[in-house]
């Protein structure tokens, strides 16, 4: 076995799973050195998006059927399991082994979880989407019961008895009669044996669970709260080098020229690929030192505004109608806008805003001939491989990407800029080279959630009944862009559009600015009709999973009892999104002679079904709101001739600890709908619910987010 002549520091890894630093052999040889048994179980089914961990099927060939290696029970009695899937400080570390230790009936402590490692883990697409819950806690739970037959089926065999009588509990097989039981380990020493996760494969139902279901205890939570875990920006190797890159003096500026002397006269390696210029050096200071030293002419163009962005993106539509809209219609919505007794019609607008994560990009890239290894914070280990190798021009097997528990990302970090920069300065200097961009780099050359106009219609008739709905999204996306409201005549366009800046995903992607424009219209129709919003909504709303939530979030927050006075205002805004539902209720007061608007109080009810963890749930639901509150109030890119303008900390303003207002949750547990992630729906309500407690406190409407980057203006 060839290893990396290092550690990283502290990389910590039991005896039941390969250290980090094992390159060229895989899991199967690790193993065999241990002289384990080995459990080994394959879902025979052809599955899209997924590939063995090395050697497996390229872009456009058709991926392999059988996904193996994805659990292990040592001799030492731990139990080692395989994820694509990372850890951003969502926690998905803590459930995936809940629903390990449920099925298994192992418990969770003698688990453990390799992450998001290019050669040790089954193909994942990403961590986003909020889809680990629905997808990879299922999956996990189909081999972790498939495991626990396959040993009762061991014991069976053994003790000449039938396996219905023997019981699986707390990491061995017991024979009640025969008063006899044997270890996990036990059963499977000596042995390498394979098995087919069935397709359907009878799981314990929700109503019957023990582990999940609980609020289980953060695993490796001391570690994170005393220092001790290693980020990605944390990791070391022997002879590190740091490195540094020149950045171009706007968007889309090009390379004309560039003299690299002073810098290699320095002591540095300095490296020009294309417009990729870069050093590295013995430690920061010098590679700063020396990339100061660098000369560089480039050619600029001119590019809009932020002040003229919305107008921008309206007449920048790829196409205009043509085939990158995204168009979706029912009914005859003409017709009902005219026939209608009421007609509204009005523009809302979002603004770009920047991820900050907690942890700027960061990557760590060495070299073992022709073999690469990065460790770096992504959330898609496997899509940073493919562009190491595209860009570096070396096969994807070559390639090994791996993903240390990672400072947020918030959909921030699904590309690879960071490693391939790390990777192209390690080859030049030959030694492993370490790339940590600075706060200003991720504020500017990061992507941004998508800026957006969307133009809404309605339809009303007499009773408050919804007639015609017609939605013309610009630019910022199609996520939650259908009404979920109950409307005969619907018109709902997305209007692809060139953006002036670089753009991506964002935590509830579209979701944000869609339920934001949809949950604003229907208040403004609700006041239209002198109806109460809640209920004008509940008029219009059939679907009984989100009229629960709403009327959850209403009796909690005490709707039908609020109390009105000068510059109080209350509203509400909700809906449906990565199969969740949410709906978010909001207390707002407003100094009408400085302008300060302060949100006093949320209530947010949330479903997603079958709840896997209540404490970790509400955590979600929090954050959520508390990362929301940013993009409501204040939070916007500035930008101007392709320069961002307020890309540090202490010109964009995010939320802090005296902007929270109360925040109380309602868990709706469904224990007979499957579980669904959370950690993007929670989001898409807030925003709403305080636009809409600002005109109820002042008469004013806000349709642009931010809602009161200054303070509100009430002239």
């Amino acid at each position: 076995m060839k290893r990396i002549p290092a550690q990283l520091e502290p990389e910590r890894y039991e005896l039941t799973a390969p250290p980090s630093y094992v390159f060229e052999s895989d899991r199967r040889e690790f193993f065999k050195l241990l002289g384990a048994g080995m459990l080994v179980f394959s879902t025979l089914r052809r599955a899209s998006g997924q590939e063995s961990g090395r050697g497996g099927a390229k872009r456009g060939e058709s991926l392999p059927q059988e996904i193996d290696a994805w659990l292990h029970i040592g001799e030492n009695g731990r139990v080692t399991v395989y994820t694509g899937k990372v850890e951003v400080g969502q926690n998905i570390r803590t459930s995936l082994t809940q629903a390990v230790s449920e099925e298994l009936r192992l418990p969770s402590e003698k688990i453990d979880l390799v992450m998001g490692d290019t050669q040790l883990t089954p193909f994942d697409m990403g961590t986003f989407g909020s889809r680990t819950t629905p997808t990879m806690n299922l999956q996990l739970r189909k081999v972790a019961s498939a495991a626990r037959d396959l040993l009762i089926g061991l014991a069976a065999e053994q003790w000449h008895v039938d396996s219905k009588i023997l019981i699986a509990r707390d990491g061995k097989v017991t024979d009640p009669q025969g008063k006899r039981s044997a270890e996990y380990a036990a059963l499977v020493k000596g042995q390498q044996l394979t098995k087919s996760v069935p397709a359907e494969d009878p799981l314990i139902p929700a109503n019957n669970w023990t582990v999940l279901g609980q609020s289980a205890p953060k695993i490796d939570g001391r570690e994170f709260v005393t220092g001790q875990h290693r980020y990605p920006s944390d990791q070391r190797l022997p002879e590190m080098w740091h490195g540094k890159v020149l950045r171009p003096v706007s968007f889309r500026a090009t390379l004309v020229s560039v003299d690299l002397s002073k810098a290699e006269q320095m002591g540095t390696v300095a490296v020009r690929d294309g417009n990729f210029v870069g050093v590295a050096a013995p430690n920061f200071a010098l590679a700063k030192a020396a990339l100061d030293a660098i000369k560089a002419e480039w050619k600029e163009e001119p590019q809009p505004s932020s002040k003229e962005l919305f107008e921008y993106l309206r007449k920048n539509t790829k196409g205009a109608g043509a085939d990158s809209d995204e168009r979706q219609e029912l009914g005859n919505v003409d017709q009902a806008l005219t026939s209608a007794a009421h007609r509204l019609k009005q523009t809302y607008t979002v603004s770009y805003i920047a991820h900050v994560p907690l942890e700027p990009r960061a990557a760590l890239a060495t070299w073992d001939g022709g073999d690469l290894t990065v460790w770096t914070g992504t959330q898609r280990p496997f899509g940073v491989r493919g562009e190491l190798a595209e860009a570096l021009r070396m096969p994807e097997d070559r390639v090994r990407v791996l993903m240390p528990d990672t400072g947020s990302a918030y959909g921030g970090k699904h590309s690879g800029e960071t490693a391939i920069e790390a990777a192209r300065l390690a080859r030049a200097a030959k030694r492993p080279v370490r790339v940590t961009w600075t706060r200003e780099e991720e504020f500017t050359w990061a992507y941004f959630r998508p800026a957006g106009v969307i133009d809404v219609g309605s339809g009303v008739a007499a009773d408050g009944t919804i007639t015609a709905w017609e939605f013309h999204n610009y630019n910022s996306g199609s996520a939650g862009i259908r009404t979920y409201y109950e409307i005969p005549n619907q018109r709902v366009v997305f209007h692809e559009t060139k953006s002036p800046l670089r753009q991506g995903s964002y935590r509830a992607l579209a979701a944000t600015a869609n339920h934001f424009a949809r949950e604003s219209h229907m208040d403004e129709l609700a006041h239209e009709l002198k109806m109460d919003p809640l209920e004008f909504r509940m008029k219009n709303l059939k679907n009984e999973r989100l009229r629960a939530v709403f009327q959850a979030a209403a009796e909690k927050f005490g709707w039908s009892k609020r109390q009105r006075t000068p510059g109080r205002g209350f509203g509400m805004g909700g809906g449906f999104e990565k199969l969740g539902n949410v709906a978010t209720f909001a207390e707002v007061n407003v100094d009408h002679m400085s302008g300060e608007v302060e949100v006093v109080r949320v209530v947010s009810a949330f479903e997603c079904g079958a709840i896997v963890n209540p404490d970790n749930l509400r955590n979600q639901i929090e954050g959520a709101n508390v990362q929301g509150l940013g993009g409501a109030l204040f939070e916007a890119i500035q930008f101007e001739n392709g320069k961002i303008l307020n890309g540090r900390m202490s010109r964009y303003r995010v939320p802090r600890f005296s902007d929270l207002p109360a925040i109380e949750t309602v868990l709706i547990d469904r224990k007979d709908i499957p579980s669904a992630g959370a950690g993007e729906c929670p989001l898409i309500g807030l925003a709403p619910a305080i636009a809409n407690a600002i005109y109820d406190a002042t008469g004013v409407r806000l349709r642009s987010l931010p809602l009161v980057p200054s303070g509100l203006k009430m002239s």
